[in-house]
């Protein structure tokens, strides 16, 4: 591909005939458009790329949101430059009708200008912007008081503007993660449009077509459906001159028009001169060619400091980011540098979905309780905000919100849920019972891990020379993630210390490649290794994977489990017996057989192994290595307060060739279901089709049936016996069926690339972080995958639920969903680590407090820190996040919690700093509820009991219990948190 564009456009500069320059260049799709624009790049062209947009006329274009930004992005930035610049599109996207020059006109905003807010207002809606509470993708904007924060689309990032009155007083960019802005002021701000620039006029008459166009989608506006709809596009096929970068197959294009306007087109002709060179290059293949005119391309020196050029007379190094590999008889052009994933939106740190009104939480003196969400109470004449909780029989508890560290979502391994008993003393005695049982499982994890650290370890190094080949052979890049895992793994491997590690990361991350590294170094290094998996089917999956990878290096793989013949187990038994440096993959089969020479112990997805199991493993594996891998993460305060015990190492970054997950939420009907379904078995691939009521299973699988008369489904749930589940998993991964209908998905650790699509039923009915997870089960391989959430009646929904099904549609949620997602993972990650058994301790009191519990425990006995004693707060002032500063309830829930949780004065004050930047000047309400959060830190630093006040008399009992008497100047609010800010600072400085 790259050598025919390279001839044919160098041919044309040659001959300086700028007339004959295409203006667009056709491509199959986005990855033929990445390699194109590499070649175009380096023969000096400014290049813009348009996303690969293959929706259908009428689609609901939510689920498209990111491709739209890509098209109005480029467009609007090919307008804006000069010079020899060319469009790069994928052939699905050019042949639809696109947005001209004059309708990308954008808007600028300047240092000083007076701005009216209603008149903005209005400009904002019809640039096609969103406005929400919170900016964090292009597109959006948020008005907040004086505040605007602006994600404009031809930005990096979001950019926030001060209002004094109507005049702007500063512009500064804001980071989109902390949602804190930066000191460097700007000039100005250039906001472009989402497609287009409407007047009024054409702004009402796209809505009114969008209202009369009979559409499935969820939300009816310019987002969803204003691509079709907008007058003025135009044919870019006929307004432009363009040429084809390769023949297109027309037979796999399902578009609307004519498609006989591609054979109107010029193809570029193949390549006559120059060849695509694929090879990693090194120094025996520069020597090689030592004769011919070679161009080496690198973005840093770093990348060439490990090939030895210094005999290269006839090199020309080039510093520059181009990936252009060429060869010829006489020339070659080489690039050292690498694909650079594209930047995924992992986090925004503010999970701000975490509690929503209706979910259980747990509160760690009172118990489960359903979260009612905030309230405003007067007490003793002054004004507080509170959480409110319903308990058993509708008893309310207002807990106060400088104490909201003190609940936690309730997370526990499913089954019913049902609030405590308010002012029962059982909720304690379980606490009690729980803490007990924490202390023995603490004082074990601490045992076993001492005893490790007496063993010394076997060396293992990693010197050999076939060891960058094994790394090359991989037939991809590492991701840094992977290569910071595979290093310190190797460190430790070397130490003469017994590795402990876990290392964790989503299917299809790249760990069983990690381990593989680690098998790699043992089995050279003389010594064998046993790779345990709980299942048969992950053994087989194992056991290809390593077998591919490992013959050309001659180190011989086995698998044991209870397919395995009975000459197949005496050899393995026989050659581990021999101290033969070996890899056996294995079942709990593995774990009575004898090696006197391991070296190495791999355990996958350790919690699913039984209890015994479990202690044989911890046997086997005293005197060896030991790596445990999950899919699972655990939460990063249990890590630190484990870190002394363990070595952690986490896969974040997904593979190059990930594609994110076409998602869309619809109303349960029998042609889109049909349609999802017949599409992926069209190309071959298998679908989940998620239903959580097993008494319905039966029904549904009939309704599917009654669409698809040939459909072959498997029914999944947790009802039926582990070695069915697993036999009928194997036949579907085998291509057996074509869908398993299932309860929430049985066996996430599986590997199974083939099943591109996933439907889910009543997706109203799942928690964000369920449908985020589940969404996850698919999209892991190079295939673009589909996810479904389906809905009975959109008219039923509520509004709020309505909100999150969209915000799941349009993928902006890739931010905070994905937080919360992974944060329920972390939780459930952290009770596997602690065992099964302690199932019905953690229904009783939810993950969160039970890992709060062991994490107190296990610093207890490290005494790594002593737990901070509560203060009872009853000062007699007006404190509280005003609703008139910060209007949405789940942004000051947020910044409650975050508060609640701070240990020092620092921690306080930057959140305050945070607070008056995102949302302006802090009122005389908030001022005092930071000053409240102040004290309670402070009082909480020196032991101090209570706090309380009554008119000017303050009274604070210190941890003897003795009683200190202060006098505020007066009776003001400010004056008597100031008085208690006084003497609290000065005690502080003592200590």
């Amino acid at each position: 591909m790259q050598a025919r564009i390279y001839e044919y456009f160098s041919q044309i500069l040659v001959q300086n005939s700028a007339q004959n320059l295409p203006q667009i260049l056709i491509t199959d799709d986005e990855k033929d458009s990445a390699l194109c624009a590499e070649v175009l790049k380096f023969l000096g062209f400014k290049t813009f790329v348009l996303p690969d947009f293959r929706a259908h006329f009428g689609e609901d274009l939510r689920s498209y949101y990111d491709e739209l930004i890509g098209i109005s992005r480029a467009l609007s930035a090919y307008y804006k430059c000069e010079g020899r610049k060319i469009l790069i599109s994928p052939v699905r996207t050019i042949l639809n009708k696109l947005p001209t020059k004059s309708q990308l006109k954008g808007i600028k905003i300047e240092f000083a200008q007076k701005l009216n807010l209603a008149e903005f207002k209005d400009e904002i809606l019809r640039l096609g912007y969103s406005v929400t509470q919170v900016v964090e993708s292009a597109g959006e904007i948020s008005f907040r008081g004086e505040i605007i924060d602006i994600f404009p689309l031809g930005g990096e990032c979001g950019v926030r503007v001060l209002l004094d009155d109507d005049e702007i007083e500063s512009i500064r960019h804001f980071d989109i993660d902390t949602q804190k802005s930066e000191k460097i002021e700007l000039e100005s701000v250039e906001i472009e449009p989402f497609l287009a620039n409407l007047n009024k006029g054409e702004f009402e008459s796209a809505n009114e077509k969008i209202s009369a166009f009979d559409s499935d989608a969820l939300i009816n506006d310019l987002t969803s459906l204003g691509f079709w709809f907008i007058d003025g596009f135009a044919d870019y096929l006929q307004e432009f001159s363009a040429v084809l970068a390769s023949p297109i197959k027309k037979d796999e294009i399902f578009a609307e028009r004519d498609l006989s306007v591609l054979d109107t087109l010029s193809l570029i002709p193949a390549a006559r001169k120059f060849k695509d060179l694929q090879i990693t290059p090194n120094s025996e293949f520069f020597e090689f060619h030592k004769n011919d005119k070679i161009t080496i391309i690198a973005r840093n020196d770093a990348l060439l400091a490990h090939l030895d050029l210094s005999n290269l007379s006839n090199a020309k190094i080039l510093k520059e980011d181009f990936i252009l590999n060429l060869i010829s008889s006489d020339e070659i052009i080489v690039s050292l540098n690498k694909l650079i994933p594209k930047k995924r939106v992992r986090k925004s740190s503010l999970a701000l979905d975490e509690l929503n009104p209706g979910d259980f939480v747990v509160h760690e003196d009172y118990g489960i309780a359903k979260f009612a969400g905030l309230e405003l109470a007067t007490v003793l004449g002054h004004s507080r905000e509170f959480v409110a909780l319903i308990y058993e029989g509708g008893d309310k508890l207002l807990l106060p919100v400088e104490y909201l560290n003190k609940i936690d979502k309730y997370i526990a391994g499913g089954g019913v849920v049902s609030p405590d008993r308010l002012g029962k003393a059982s909720f304690a005695k379980i606490k009690e019972k729980v803490r007990e049982k924490l202390f023995v499982i603490a004082s074990k994890i601490i045992q076993t891990a001492a005893k490790r650290e007496l063993i010394r370890g076997v060396m293992i190094e990693n010197t050999g020379p076939n060891y960058a080949k094994f790394i090359a052979s991989s037939g991809f890049s590492y991701t840094p993630d992977q290569e910071s895992a595979i290093s310190a793994i190797l460190q430790d491997l070397r130490s003469g210390k017994v590795m402990d590690r876990l290392l964790s990361g989503d299917v299809g991350f790249g760990k069983t490649e990690v381990a593989m590294n680690a098998i790699f170094a043992t089995i050279k290094s003389g010594f064998s290794a046993l790779f345990f998996v709980p299942t048969t089917l992950l053994c087989a999956q194992h056991y290809a994977t390593l077998k591919a990878r490992f013959d050309e290096f001659e180190i011989p793989v086995f698998r044991l489990d209870r397919f395995s013949k009975a000459k197949e187990k005496s050899e393995i038994l026989k050659r581990l017996k021999n101290n033969e440096a070996i890899v056996c993959v294995g079942t709990h089969s593995l774990l009575n057989v004898e090696a006197p020479n391991l070296g190495l112990v791999i355990v996958d997805e350790e919690h699913k192994f039984g209890v015994k199991q479990k202690e044989k493993l911890k046997e086997k594996s005293q005197n060896s290595h030991l790596l445990s891998m999950s899919a699972t993460p655990i939460p990063r305060s249990l890590n630190m307060a484990l870190s002394q015990i363990k070595s952690y190492s986490t896969l974040l970054t997904p593979p190059l060739d990930r594609l994110d997950v076409r998602t869309m939420v619809k109303e349960w009907d029998e042609k889109i279901v049909k349609e999802a379904i017949t599409r992926e078995l069209r190309r071959g691939g298998q679908i989940f089709y998620v239903h959580n009521h097993i008494a319905s299973m039966p029904s549904v699988k009939k309704r599917l049936l009654e669409i698809l008369p040939n459909l072959k489904i498997v029914i999944l749930h947790s009802k039926i016996d582990a070695q069915t589940t697993e036999d009928e998993i194997a036949k579907f991964i085998a291509g057996e069926y074509d869908l398993m209908l299932c309860t929430s998905i049985v066996e996430s650790g599986i590997h199974m690339p083939r099943v591109n699509t996933i439907l889910i039923d009543n997706a109203d009915k799942f928690g964000i972080a369920d449908l985020h997870q589940l969404r996850g089960r698919v999209g892991r391989s190079n295939k673009q995958a589909f996810c479904y959430y389906l809905i009975g009646d959109k008219t039923a929904l509520t509004s709020d639920a309505l909100k999150r099904l969209v915000a799941l549609e349009s993928n902006s949620f890739l931010g905070s969903g994905s937080v919360l997602a992974y944060h329920d993972l972390e939780i459930r990650g952290g009770g596997n680590l602690v065992g099964e058994a302690q199932s019905g301790h953690i229904e009783a009191i939810g993950y969160s407090l039970y890992l709060r519990m062991l994490e107190d425990e296990i610093n207890k006995l490290l005494n790594q820190k002593t737990i901070i004693s509560s203060v009872e707060l009853k000062i007699s002032v007006n404190a509280f996040l005003n609703s008139e500063y910060i209007a949405e309830d789940r942004l000051r829930l947020d910044i409650y919690r975050r508060l609640s949780k701070c240990e020092n004065a620092m921690q306080i004050n930057e959140i305050y700093a945070e607070i008056e930047d995102r949302f302006g000047k802090a009122d005389v309400y908030t001022k005092q509820f930071i000053d409240m959060m102040m004290i309670k830190v402070l009082a909480q630093n020196i032991g101090v009991r209570a706090i309380s006040s009554a008119d000017v008399n303050i009274v604070i009992t210190d941890k003897n219990g003795e009683k200190i008497r202060l006098k505020s100047p007066s009776k003001d609010d400010d004056d008597v948190l100031a008085e208690i800010l006084v003497y609290l600072r000065k005690e502080n400085k003592n200590v």
